[in-house]
Order: C-alpha cells, then sequence, then structure tokens
C-alpha cells in the first residue's frame, strides 16, 4: 500500500499532563494496595480538592471539544460533530503519556505491522493479580488506532473483538504484535498480546476507512487570554 503522512489530530498535551499521568497511575495503584489509611494519603486527598477547585475555575463553561469547519466542503458531505470550548488533545498516540485512564506503552511501526511492549500497574487489576478483561480492550483499541494513525488512515470503528486466551499478568513486562490489511473501503487489525512465549489474548478491529478532507478540524490551544 501508499504509504500517507502520519494523521495527526489535535493540540499536544502540555508538559505537566505528561508529568501528571503517570504519578496519577502509580499512587492509585499505592493507595488500592494499602493495608490501612495513611496520613499521606488523607494529605494527598486534601491537596486534590484544592486543585480540583482551581482549575475548575479555568475551565470554560462549554466542555465540548472546539473544532473548525472543514474546509470549503459542502455541508452535504461533511461529517458533522458538535463544537464547543475546550481544547482537544491528539488521541492519535500515545494516550498514556498523557491521560492515566489509559495504559502507557511503547510501539514501533514498519508499515502494515508495529509491534511493542506495555506493562499494565496495579490500578488496571481485575482477578487477582490480572489485567481487568476491559483494560485490555481499551489497550488493543488505543495501540490499533495508533497504528493506523501512523499509516495515515483515518476511519470508524465496526467492531473490536477480544479472545481472552490465558490469563494476562500485571506488573510484568509484555509484548504485542499488530497486523493491518485493508479489503476495499474497510481495514481489519489483528493484535496478539504475549507474556514472554504465551499468548495471553488477541484483538481484532475492523473500521471503515474515512476521507481525511472530509474530516473536520480541531481548534489550536489559545495561546493569550
Amino acid at each position: 500500500m501508499d504509504r500517507r503522512p502520519p494523521l495527526r489530530r489535535g493540540a499536544a498535551p502540555l508538559p505537566q499532563a505528561r508529568a501528571l499521568a503517570p504519578l496519577l497511575r502509580r499512587v492509585a495503584g499505592l493507595a488500592l494496595a494499602l493495608e490501612a489509611e495513611d496520613p499521606a494519603l488523607a494529605e494527598l486527598i486534601e491537596q486534590l480538592k484544592a486543585a480540583d477547585k482551581a482549575l475548575s475555575a479555568q475551565l470554560p463553561a462549554d466542555l465540548r471539544p472546539r473544532m473548525t469547519e472543514t474546509a470549503r466542503l459542502p455541508e452535504s458531505t461533511r461529517i458533522q460533530e458538535s463544537t464547543g470550548d475546550r481544547v482537544y488533545l491528539d488521541h492519535s498516540h500515545d494516550i498514556g503519556a498523557y491521560n492515566p485512564c489509559f495504559p502507557e506503552y511503547e510501539v514501533t511501526v514498519d508499515g502494515d505491522r508495529a509491534i511493542g511492549t506495555v506493562e499494565f500497574p496495579l490500578a488496571f487489576e481485575g482477578p487477582p493479580g490480572l489485567v481487568h478483561g476491559g483494560a485490555l480492550s481499551l489497550f488493543f483499541d488505543a495501540v490499533i488506532q495508533q497504528h493506523n494513525c501512523e499509516l495515515g488512515i483515518a476511519g470508524k470503528t465496526v467492531s473490536l473483538h477480544v479472545d481472552y486466551r490465558r490469563p494476562t499478568p500485571l506488573l510484568r513486562p509484555l509484548e504485542f504484535a499488530v497486523e493491518h490489511a485493508v479489503d476495499g473501503s474497510r481495514s481489519t487489525s489483528t493484535a496478539r498480546l504475549y507474556s514472554g512465549a504465551r499468548e495471553c489474548c488477541t484483538a481484532t478491529v475492523v473500521a471503515v476507512a474515512a476521507d481525511v478532507s472530509r474530516l473536520p478540524g480541531v481548534a489550536p490551544r489559545r495561546t493569550g487570554p
């Protein structure tokens, strides 16, 4: 297939967001592992309450993402999205680096194939010592989306199917591989997650290719008051 430019939509996360995300994930896991309440956690809760109040005062009233008009296309052919007044961050790659609700992983893309590593912390526990199945689905969706965006492909997901073959351990480096194929207007990605030589789970994502030129634009972050 012809290689397209990587797809990027949205503002880059602020350095503070990148610094905060791994800390929140780790501290959440530590709090879940405590045997008893701790003064340090009580202090942190009060600090977070103060931060919640201060940061909320800076947010716009309309928290829908701030979009721009698709350039010079008839309205009937545009993909409509509601627009608000919140900056939209780029979700095309490394979501876990700035959003603690997503797992953080490393991935290398080589055309229609991608490989990488991921380790799930305590915050993603389901059964004892194992990764929650929903967290695995979230991981697959994020890493396959990143692979597609690196290939310059935009599309809407038709289906996400996960097969849980063996329990997936927490707190252990895992490896994954993704294969991508196109059939007409649809693309199919198959991903596999391994713990050593053991295949833990697989995922298949089918998406419909979209015309990038029809996608609504994303307004940049404001630089002034």
